[in-house]
């Protein structure tokens, strides 16, 4: 329920607030007092494109502000949660819209900033706004649809039906996928099989290429290593003249010399030490020289297959040998969806049909529900719409087989005679502007008791009538208003007569510019209010004895 409403520089008004109330709640004021300001501003907070000229023409900030009581709306607790909104534990929720004088725009629920998208979504969820301007919605299908759905109580049915309809879209889907994908295998499958011969020819092995890299490393440190030793080994011992023969060498020649040399026949000894060392470091590096395994064949094969991966690698446009074992079981995969593809898509179309039966099947129990709905609707559309001044209506829902569709296999068509001599027909120029109100208005009072909103706007939609229909259309918005709060703008006494509260737009001039403001009126304000609007003229007593019977008339109606 829409409590208060607050509005500070929108257009002629300055600001100002106001507290609706349970029940029906009238609008009402002279042509050209500030209704349609009231009702703009609202529009404005709910979504609707701001309009600059509605600024304030001081240049400051426009702020339009609601409080709502969501006490008894559980349902909006999911908003809240799926749009990561504090969930207000007090149930009020306080919409906020605001515009610069530039014309920039900001959104709040409960003081968070949110995009206008989310505002709008969940204003969609609190109140509905109809006037003149709306009628139109009720030519549309998805309007006439969504009417018949909430007579049904449809909305766990629909909600299992979309379920089963999303389940079917889904396998469609994937065998569309599933068949394209196959047709692009079999068109490449000459090319695929002559990639996949390439693979199968190298046989990859899961890490393989990285085991090789380090096998590779390892083995071209040994042959480099075996390369210093044989170098080594040349030079003390192999070699054409190396270190062992040339001490030999100078052993043999200093014995030769030895008998000449006084007192210096310990050389020989020494380099007889010399000689035994080297042939130890010898020994000793023939041992690891064996113990290193760095056979030049082996080598040769570990850098051709590492050459011939790296080459099938480029081939696939891949950087890592895991990408290339990736591209191999793509291809894999290719030629066994085109060996396998009689199957996988017998078995895709058959999942396909059986989650279109069950699709089916559900909105055969949709089509049932409305079809009864639709002939409830019918006949209680025509107690409404009679009294009206419509007593030659006649109605008749057409509930059509359609293709299946995400709101089921139903074409919903409304048809109307408003003469006796009219054939049924969809709305259209057959019926006047103050019919199709008076239609909307009596489809409004037949799902007030099924809406999930807490407030229902009505905007002049009386326009056109007079005396004892628009008594009627004043008793039908209380009725509404007996389960879904109502604020009513209208110029008719007969309908403002029926309001638990009435509220009056009005206008004041200071010595630079005119104000719109508005006030709910006691009693006697009510009195004085009706009596101007029946046009008492000079008989002003008699006008506001007409104005206290209408109010009686209304006391006797609602106690009675």
């Amino acid at each position: 329920m829409l409590e208060t409403l607050n509005i500070s520089n929108y257009a002629l008004i300055d600001e100002t607030e106001i507290g609706f109330h349970p029940g029906l709640n009238i609008i009402t004021g002279e042509t050209g007092a500030g209704k349609s300001i009231i009702l703009g501003a609202l529009s404005m907070l709910l979504g609707s494109k701001t309009d600059s000229k509605k600024n304030s023409l001081t240049g400051k900030k426009t702020i339009v502000e609601a409080e709502f009581d969501i006490s008894d709306f559980p349902a909006l607790t999911s908003f809240f949660d799926e749009n990561d909104l504090e969930n207000p534990s007090d149930r009020k929720c306080i919409v906020r819209r605001e515009t610069s004088p530039s014309g920039r725009t900001r959104s709040f629920i409960n003081d968070s900033p949110v995009a206008l998208t989310k505002l709008q979504d969940l204003t969609e969820r609190l109140t509905d706004i109809h006037s003149q301007n709306h009628n139109q919605l009720l030519a549309k299908p998805e309007f006439q649809l969504e009417v018949i759905d909430t007579l049904a109580s449809n909305s766990e049915t629909l909600a299992d039906y979309e379920q089963k309809y999303s389940a079917f879209r889904e396998s469609l889907r994937k065998l569309k996928k599933t068949r394209l994908r196959i047709e692009r295998a079999r068109n490449d499958e000459d090319f695929l099989r002559y990639q996949l011969g390439q693979f199968d020819k190298i046989d990859l092995k899961p890490d393989e290429f990285e085991d090789l890299e380090s096998e590779l490393k390892t083995l071209s440190g040994a042959a480099e290593l075996k390369n210093s030793l044989r170098i080594a080994l040349d030079s003390l011992s192999e070699g054409h003249e190396n270190a062992l023969g040339l001490i030999e060498k100078a052993k043999e020649a200093f014995d030769e010399a030895a008998e000449s040399l006084d007192g210096d026949e310990d050389i020989s000894d020494r380099l007889e030490k010399v000689a035994i060392e080297l042939n130890d470091i010898v020994s000793r590096l023939n041992e690891i020289d064996s113990d290193l395994s760095a056979d030049p064949a082996y080598l040769e094969r570990i850098e051709d297959r590492l050459s011939a991966i790296r080459t099938l690698m480029k081939k696939h446009s891949v950087v890592t040998y895991s990408e290339l074992l990736d591209a191999e079981l793509a291809i894999r995969e290719k030629i066994e969806s085109i060996e396998n593809a009689d199957i996988t898509l017998s078995t895709l179309e058959k999942d396909a049909k059986r989650k279109y039966a069950a699709a089916k099947e559900a909105a055969t129990i949709l089509t049932a529900r409305r079809k009864e709905a639709a002939i409830s609707f019918e006949d209680e559309l025509l107690k409404k719409a009679i009294p009206l001044g419509m007593k030659n209506l006649r109605c008749k829902v057409k509930i059509e087989p359609a293709e299946i569709s995400p709101t089921g296999m139903d074409k919903v068509t409304f048809t109307f005679a408003f003469n006796k001599n009219q054939e049924l027909s969809e709305v259209g120029g057959k019926a006047s502007g103050g019919e199709i109100s008076r239609l909307m208005l009596c489809v409004k009072s037949i799902v007030a008791g099924k809406m999930k909103l807490p407030t229902v706007i009505f905007d002049e939609i009386d326009t056109g009538v007079s005396g004892e229909v628009a008594a009627k259309i004043g008793e039908m918005m209380r009725d509404i208003s007996k389960t879904i709060q109502v604020i009513a703008i209208t110029h008719l006494p007969q309908v403002a007569a029926m309001g638990d509260h009435h509220f009056k737009v009005f206008k004041t001039d200071d010595e630079t510019s005119t104000h719109t403001n508005i006030t709910e009126l006691d009693k006697n304000g009510r009195i004085e209010e009706l009596a101007m609007m029946l046009g008492g003229g000079n008989d002003k007593d008699a006008a506001i004895a007409n104005a206290q019977s209408l109010l009686n008339k209304k006391e006797t109606t609602c106690n009675g």
